[in-house]
């Protein structure tokens, strides 16, 4: 009863946060207007709006239940997509098509970025990961933080690099893959990333109660009958796919993956059979909302704050508090 009154309750909430984004913005809208006779208000709430507004519920969704999964998979409480670096491989992945000059044609680039960031979010992750293994405490604690935030160090320095090499163009492409941003997305870009992220999501969900046996370590998870190695495998490459998809349209957006199940794990406790579902949902309001607080935050200046400086704004001291409390000699699922 409580889980279904919480999803509920969720539903409701990303419901009136998605019409709140509708409705509000830099440009005056009117939605009498708009649903009474074709014309600027209903071009501006249905048209522009409401897709950008859709696509910033998939993409916080998809990068929280990919938090969610990280943190259960590597038991440590600190682990989300941008830190471990996937969304940076996913970022080089998706420039390097548009260095080569293959992002402007627009069937071309809607089937060849999100293919590229996949590839780039799959690899930053398997580097992550091996790297870390080979660290002397094993895949948990600091390492595969440390390695995740040279991966994306990485990453960044090879997007700035490339940027020199093409045409200005070009470059100003590239470098927006450096911020997070949430803008009006085509048709076919919004069917393609949502068909990425709910695909993923299901797979990361459909093994939550086998995450849920992590925490007793991977001995302990073989025999109650977990293969452990090919869990690792399912979902890194399920959360590669969502973040890759995602980043191909908004670039680097962090720490969604990060405050988001921490948040749902603290109300609704530790179980991912709840806690990857839930995480969803207030993925997609939180970052619903963080996008409709950059377009109205400098309004008055005739600009707009890349959404990912206000998730930063959000999630860096969350990070330094939980960095304090968090001993890397112990693993933990609980936050």
């Amino acid at each position: 009863m409580r889980l279904f009154g919480g999803v509920a309750a969720l539903v409701l909430l990303l419901l009136c946060s998605v019409s709140l984004g509708t409705l509000m913005g830099s440009d005056h809208a009117s939605l009498g207007a708009a649903l009474a006779s074709p014309g600027a208000d209903r071009t501006i709430l249905f048209a522009y709006r409401l897709p950008r507004v859709l696509l910033a519920a998939v993409a916080g969704g998809g990068l929280a239940v990919v938090g969610a999964a990280f943190q259960a998979l590597l038991r440590n409480p600190l682990a989300e997509p941008y830190i471990l670096g996937v969304s940076g491989g996913a970022a080089v992945g998706a420039t390097t098509v548009i260095a080569l000059g293959l992002g402007t044609a627009t069937l071309l680039s809607a089937a060849l970025i999100p293919v590229a960031a996949l590839v780039g979010g799959l690899g930053a992750t398997a580097l992550v990961y091996a790297v870390a293994r080979r660290a002397p405490r094993g895949p948990a604690g600091a390492s595969i933080l440390l390695a995740g935030v040279m991966v994306n160090a990485i990453a960044a320095s090879l997007i700035t690099f490339g940027k020199l090499l093409v045409p200005p163009s070009r470059a100003a492409q590239m470098l927006r893959w450096l911020v997070g941003f949430i803008e009006l997305p085509t048709t076919t870009g919004l069917v393609a990333v949502t068909a990425y992220v709910a695909l993923g999501s299901a797979l990361l969900v459909r093994d939550s109660g086998r995450m849920n046996l992590l925490a007793l370590g991977d001995e302990s998870a073989e025999t109650l009958g977990v293969d452990v190695a090919a869990l690792e495998r399912r979902v890194f490459i399920a959360s590669s796919c969502i973040v890759g998809a995602i980043v191909s349209l908004t670039g680097l957006i962090g720490f969604v993956g990060l405050v988001v199940p921490h948040a749902v794990r603290r109300v609704m406790g530790p179980d991912h059979r709840r806690l990857l579902p839930l995480s969803v949902l207030v993925g997609a309001i939180m970052l619903v909302l963080c996008d409709l607080g950059s377009r109205l935050a400098f309004r008055a200046f005739g600009t707009q704050l890349p959404v990912g400086a206000v998730t930063a704004l959000i999630g860096g001291p969350v990070f330094l508090v939980m960095l304090t409390r968090t001993s890397y000699g112990t693993t933990t699922t609980s936050g």
